[in-house]
């Protein structure tokens, strides 16, 4: 697995394909998160924002390959560990971008709740928001993996179902990403700062529940 791995990630990395999602998150972050806003407000802005990108990188890399290349990896690793490579390919992109935003917005926003009036140190809030980012990081690449092949091959079908699948994670009550990060609005008005382990153990389920169901389908399909 470490050599597909390492494989997925080359892929990822030289094709260049991981800059429209990077620079469209990035941009989201520049106009939605300023310095000197409350903290974990701009936290959970940063988590919700992560959602989206996570299932795109997802998309990025089960459907990066060659068909011929991809034939050649599934007979010599098989197709589910092969797919489960791209999928995890794209889960640890995500995380890291997703770490590295959730410390620059630490960094620069108020350690304070949302009134100003209560103060949020940026540790705690930083031990927040990083269990919230990668809860969102989680669900979105189980989204991606929903969406894509192999169980959705057409892009036509797959995009429109990968955006509101990726929308209705983040709005829809009861889901791990709109848990934690409305677990970070609340904790911006009342000064605490809590860690929501709870949906990031829903989001860990979920993910790995939504791999397993993608690269078994895909050893299914395989011919």
């Amino acid at each position: 697995m470490t050599a597909l791995l390492r494989y997925q990630t080359e892929l990822l990395v030289r094709s260049q394909r991981w800059l429209p999602p990077v620079i469209l998150y990035a941009a989201f972050l520049g106009i939605g998160v300023q310095s000197g806003q409350p903290v974990l407000d701009s936290l959970g802005y940063t988590a919700a924002g992560l959602l989206p990108v996570a299932a795109w990188l997802v998309r990025i890399c089960v459907t990066g390959e060659p068909d011929a290349a991809r034939a050649c990896v599934a007979a010599a690793r098989g197709p589910a560990r092969a797919h489960l490579a791209c999928l995890l390919t794209a889960l640890c992109a995500a995380v890291a971008l997703g770490v590295v935003a959730t410390v620059v917005v630490t960094l620069i926003s108020a350690p304070a709740s949302n009134d100003h009036q209560i103060h949020v140190a940026p540790l705690k809030a930083g031990a927040a928001g990083l269990p919230a980012t990668l809860a969102c990081a989680l669900l979105g690449a189980a989204v991606g993996a929903l969406t894509n092949r192999p169980v959705l091959r057409s892009t036509g079908r797959a995009v429109p179902a990968m955006l509101l699948g990726a929308l209705l994670a983040v709005v829809l009550s009861g889901s791990p990403a709109q848990a934690a990060v409305s677990g970070l609005v609340t904790g911006s008005q009342t000064g605490r700062a809590p860690i929501p382990l709870l949906p990031l153990a829903g989001a860990a389920l979920l993910t790995a529940a939504a791999f397993a169901a993608a690269s078994g389908l895909t050893a299914r399909r395989s011919p």
